[in-house]
């Protein structure tokens, strides 16, 4: 019984380590494409006139 419970502990780690290096990924992979797009905002920007 106590086999099973150690089992399924494992599991549930093994799965919140998992899921948590998919959002750090994701995190700063979503940071990234901010970083470019502000970039070439404020590139343009440049050209404006009002």
């Amino acid at each position: 019984m106590t086999e099973k419970a150690y089992k399924a502990m494992g599991v549930a780690g093994v799965a919140n380590i998992v899921i948590g290096v998919i959002s750090i990924v994701v995190g700063v992979a979503s940071g990234v494409v901010l970083l470019i797009s502000a970039a070439k905002l404020f590139k343009t920007k440049k050209g404006l006139t009002f």
